[in-house]
């Protein structure tokens, strides 16, 4: 197998393969991206082609984002089940699908269908749930710097891919775009076929910085879960976490994070953009702005959490953020005025994922982190379908998107409060980590 072959080469220079799948997953997090980002670009396309309304195209975005959400609890139960590389290359086929079937699309309801539901399938399987079990796998050592530079591929990426899907969609049509999407996915697709490989025992390896001498032993065999009992395991999860205050907590800032990030900025800023005058590949621009401020600010972020109170950086990071959304809407929209706001907004854009998944992980521990994350992600994605979906509707009857803006300023302030309501880890939980880790 290439894999197999490739591994050993990699090891006689030293090399562990567990950075080559982190690479793959690093690469298909930003394929995956560009589904995401693309209706970015496609709104006001789409409003000119077929005469959809606004608030018409947002619903489909919103479907898209609930199931998003909604398929990361049940992405983990899948990834143990049948394994990285399948999961992940079927979650690509059926983005590739989607994506491609909008190409010929002339109904409502086609949308619906496809950028709703088959692509927001497809991307759930490849949400943050996957860059967590890579790393949690592969990494012994090194896995915080792992998740928050696959954190930060996921959210920048979907930023990054924005000028150029604009610029294609200016000079050629919104087809043209969405054709390199499509591409690029099956590509991916090729490099995970070739080199993913579901653990490091699979290879003879013991995970990156773990006991050279252990003896890497295959994971122990055990009857395979059933569909039924895949199904369940995540609900059981939800039922046991929703009684614990600290998830509760989590789950409600998580929604303002979604709704002020996602869905919001990322759904509607080139058609807010355009509201003031600004082309939609200068709009986008600013957007890659934000990405890149927002890859360091999320790795910055991660590095906190390991030597701060957690929830007084959850604090600052919604309180923060909130007064950047109150900030844009008292501007001109002018180069000068928006610049600020990139740096500020973008920094803290998905800053707020390693400290909520450190006090998941405080509150309910490594064995139950990973699903239980999985439904706090489900209420990011809640709070995104409900700002693309009610900033969509505010748009088309009100013809601005101010109210959602101040709105969500509103929420984020209240979020910051929330977050110093969760109940304060133990003292050895806040310690800082060891430099081995």
């Amino acid at each position: 197998m290439p894999s197999t072959r490739f591994a050993a080469a990699l090891a006689r220079r030293h090399v562990h393969y567990g950075w080559i799948v982190a690479a793959t997953t690093f690469l298909t997090m930003l394929a995956t991206a560009g589904a995401m980002g693309a209706p970015g670009v496609l709104i006001v396309p789409f409003q000119k082609e077929f005469g959809w309304a606004n608030a018409d195209i947002s619903t489909a975005l919103a479907v898209r984002l609930v199931l998003f959400g909604l398929m990361g609890p049940f992405a983990a139960a899948f990834l143990n089940r049948f394994g990285l590389r399948r999961v992940v290359a079927t979650a690509l086929a059926f983005i590739a699908l989607g994506v491609g079937g909008s190409l010929v699309m002339t109904q409502l309801w086609q949308m619906v269908l496809l950028w709703g539901v088959v692509i927001g399938l497809g991307t759930g399987m490849t949400a943050l749930v996957l860059g967590a079990t890579v790393a949690t796998r592969w990494f012994e050592h090194r896995r915080g710097l792992v998740v928050g530079l696959l954190t930060a591929s996921n959210a920048t990426g979907q930023l990054v891919f924005l000028p150029l899907l604009a610029e294609l969609t200016e000079r050629f049509g919104w087809r043209s775009a969405l054709t390199l999407v499509v591409v690029v996915l099956i590509a991916t697709m090729g490099l995970v076929l070739l080199l993913m490989r579901d653990r490091p025992e699979d290879l003879g390896l013991v995970a990156f910085g773990a006991d050279p001498a252990a003896t890497p032993v295959a994971a122990p065999a055990s009857p395979r879960p059933g569909l039924a009992s895949l199904a369940l395991a995540p609900l059981a999860t939800l039922a046991s976490a929703s009684r614990n205050a600290t998830f509760r907590i989590l789950f409600a800032t998580f929604f303002v994070c979604g709704f002020s990030t996602n869905g919001l900025i990322q759904t509607h800023w080139i058609t807010l953009c355009g509201d003031y005058g600004i082309a939609p590949v200068g709009a986008s621009g600013m957007l890659a702005a934000i990405g890149v401020c927002d890859f360091f600010g999320t790795i910055l972020s991660g590095w906190l959490s390991d030597r701060f109170d957690n929830r007084w950086l959850l604090f600052w990071y919604y309180g923060l953020r909130g007064l950047s959304l109150i900030y844009l809407p008292l501007t001109d929209f002018s180069v000068v005025a928006l610049a600020p706001f990139a740096v500020f907004y973008g920094l803290d854009w998905v800053a707020t994922v390693p400290p909520t998944v450190r006090l998941a992980a405080d509150a309910f521990g490594r064995e139950k982190a990973g699903m239980t994350f999985g439904w706090i992600f489900a209420g990011h994605q809640l709070g995104a379908a409900a700002a693309a979906f009610s900033a969509g509707t505010v748009r088309t009857d009100f013809e601005t998107y101010l109210p959602v803006l101040f709105a969500a300023g509103a929420l984020c302030g209240l979020a910051a409060l929330l977050a110093l309501t969760i109940e304060r880890p133990p003292a050895a939980v806040l310690a800082p980590a060891p430099a081995a880790e």
